[in-house]
């Protein structure tokens, strides 16, 4: 018959002492940029493609607005 084990007893082949972490961990972390889009988002931009393209577009659009408005600003005064 074998004994049961409580949830909460590990075995004692079960050694974690000699535990090696992960060497990419830092690397993987520093080249990774995750952002969650909401699900009706996820619609509209089905791939990370689709979010880059968009956002860069949005990004120039408004690059190009703060430009003209200090272009604007320097010609008034």
């Amino acid at each position: 018959m074998k004994k049961k084990l409580d949830a909460d007893e590990m075995r004692a082949e079960y050694k974690l002492s000699g535990g090696v972490k992960n060497p990419y961990a830092e690397r993987f972390a520093r080249g990774t940029n995750l952002v969650l889009i909401e699900p009706d988002l996820f619609e509209v931009f089905p791939s990370s493609e689709a979010v880059n393209r968009a956002l860069r577009i949005l990004a120039k659009a408004g690059a190009q607005a703060v430009k003209g408005k200090t272009q604007r600003a320097a010609k008034a005064s």
